[in-house]
């Protein structure tokens, strides 16, 4: 039991890191960006790449993803996501999911559609085992690491959002563009720089998931389901929102799949479905929000 409640916390430790992205976007750009998995995908293929074709280390991988993954980010914010800001909700939806097919095709065309294999170093592997019984607790060794890995990202995260300069900047552009253009702050460079690290985390969360998640060119859509639960049942005004349902959900689809194999994701959807109707705006909301 305390091996699937450890397992369950990592898997939703990795939902977060690849729906946080999405949820600022979401929430505070108010950009409906369903590509978002995409960028996932670039994250992932980019660390196998490197890995397979030129040996780099699995450790280097990881930020090199997050940065790959930021600058193709940026580009697109810049050359077509930016025009789409004040479009309606349905051009943005129809433009991003357009995007996604581009990207799967052009990953099923240029890489190939078999499903891609990560060789971890030594030390990530194996399973450390604590106790006995019903409450032994088994550790893989990867999975404790990505759940080191994702709780630095999201107090770094947290810290940014609420105690920098560039936090206060987003928030105010967030809240009244024209009031904060007239105060001086460059909103169109705010939005760039959040969009790129919204996509370098994605890319980071597929980099760090392709062990875990497996790796092929669906990725973007066979997730993209997970990453607007955990938007939508986390809310998306606040870090601390995404990150409890993520936890939420990962606990619930791997215990459901470990007690209930045969309903599959049933449970994820069941749980989605009690928590919307108790709370329709999402677990965490701004004070006064609606």
């Amino acid at each position: 039991m305390l091996t699937i409640l450890f397992d369950g916390i990592a898997y939703g430790m990795l939902l977060f890191i690849l729906a946080v992205g999405l949820a600022v976007t979401m929430g505070l750009m108010n950009f409906i960006n369903l590509a978002h998995g995409a960028f996932a995908m670039v994250g992932g293929y980019a660390t196998v790449l490197l890995m397979q074709r030129t040996n780099v280390p699995f450790l280097l991988c990881l930020p090199l993803a997050f940065a790959i993954s930021a600058l193709l980010g940026a580009v697109l914010e810049r050359t077509l996501y930016r025009p789409l800001y004040r479009k309606p909700h349905l051009d943005q939806v129809l433009f991003s999911i357009g995007l996604t097919f581009m990207a799967v095709a052009s990953a099923d065309y240029f890489i190939g559609s078999s499903p891609q294999i990560i060789q971890l170093p030594e030390w990530l592997k194996g399973r450390t085992e604590l106790g006995e019984g019903a409450w032994m607790l088994g550790m893989g060794h990867y999975r404790l690491f990505i759940i080191a890995v994702c709780t630095a990202l999201t107090v770094a995260l947290q810290y940014v959002l609420a105690r920098t300069r560039f936090g206060t900047r987003l928030r105010a552009s967030v809240d009244d563009q024209r009031v904060a253009a007239g105060l001086g702050i460059n909103v169109n460079v705010v939005f760039l720089g959040t969009f790129a690290v919204g996509s370098g985390l994605a890319g980071l969360g597929g980099a760090l998931g392709a062990e875990v998640l497996g790796l092929d060119p669906t990725f973007p859509l066979k997730y993209m389901v997970y990453f607007l639960i955990v938007v939508a049942v986390g809310g998306t005004s606040s870090i601390t929102g995404p990150l409890l349902a993520a936890l939420l959900l990962g606990i619930a689809d791997v215990a459901g799949k470990y007690y209930i194999p045969k309903l599959g994701a049933f449970i994820v959807y069941s749980l989605m479905i009690a928590i919307l109707i108790w709370r329709p705006q999402g677990l965490f909301v701004r004070q006064g929000g609606k």
